[in-house]
């Protein structure tokens, strides 16, 4: 059997070497395969001169296009479980071993590890999709940390050390490239489940995670966060819109989620740095494209 481990990193080199060395003390993992997406602070000329590690160089095309060319790599390398991961996340030492004690159970097409920040649980997974009710959010059950202490399934998890069956990709193919960042493994865990595929939360997999924006007020988080926000209300009214099964979750639920960004930054424009009133017109054109399917670098 042969895992390959997957990471797509942009200029974030420090948090790179420490994902590549918890990586190195994880067993078995034949091979590393890192996808730079154009760094610019050495990180290019660092994995050059790493002899264990698949190096794959290429334009920033964020997070799904990595992912899409990792993913592709490792498939077509012959890989039968990929592990994926951002340079934010640390695998600790026994987590692969813990993700390998469930892979022969029925159906099994992802394997979900859980996540901790500052040694307190970090998770955003959930249990359902909710595709009919416009007035409530796509993701529902979301994970009571305190009460799951063993394997449970769940519908939708993050590329945050998500572990893919190679069947998966045979049946539904490769992350969509064109959401660019956000979304993407929510769309891919939608596929897989309607592939017939079950995914699993494993708690006692653990992996760290980076804390960003912790000595930030609020002006300065979301004035870091904001060019994201685009992708994030393009990409969601994307998913509203492709996976909806009603006329109310294709547009209603997109609409009502930008209509309350539009607002944040109107009313907030005039006193803070988080929004400016020229960042209304580019919100509204991301939930356009994001209803009509246009995706890409924006």
């Amino acid at each position: 059997m042969k895992i390959t481990a997957v990471v797509v990193t942009y200029n974030r080199i420090n948090l790179l070497k420490r994902t590549v060395e918890c990586l190195r003390a994880n067993s078995p993992v034949n091979e590393i395969v890192v996808v730079n997406n154009g760094s610019t602070d050495g990180t290019s000329e660092w994995l050059d001169s790493q002899i264990d590690i698949t190096v794959i160089h290429q334009d920033n095309v964020g997070g799904s296009g990595g992912f899409y060319t990792g993913i592709d790599y490792a498939y077509n390398s012959g890989a039968d479980w990929i592990w994926c991961m951002d340079d934010d996340v640390f695998p600790r030492a026994n987590c692969m071993e813990r993700l390998l004690e469930h892979i022969e159970e029925p159906n099994i097409g992802i394997l979900a590890p859980r996540r901790l920040i500052d040694g307190e649980i970090f998770c955003h997974d959930f249990t359902a999709y909710n595709l009919t009710n416009p007035f409530s959010s796509m993701y529902s059950g979301r994970i009571d940390n305190s009460s799951v202490n063993d394997s449970i399934y769940i519908a939708g998890t993050a590329f945050e050390g998500l572990f893919i069956r190679r069947e998966v990709v045979e049946k539904i193919g490769l992350p969509t490239r064109d959401l660019f960042i956000f979304c993407d493994d929510t769309d891919y865990c939608i596929r897989t489940l309607q592939a017939g595929y079950k995914i699993l939360y494993v708690p006692d997999a653990l992996m760290d995670k980076q804390k960003f924006f912790s000595n930030d007020d609020w002006a300065e988080r979301n004035r870091k966060k904001k060019w994201k926000r685009f992708y994030q209300t393009r990409n969601s009214a994307y998913l509203n819109h492709h996976y909806g099964k009603n006329w109310g979750v294709k547009y209603l639920r997109g609409f009502i989620n930008v209509f309350g960004s539009i607002a944040t930054a109107f009313f907030t424009a005039p006193f803070s740095k988080a929004w400016s009133f020229r960042d209304i017109p580019a919100l509204w054109r991301a939930y356009c494209d994001g209803v009509n399917e246009n995706l890409g670098k924006m």
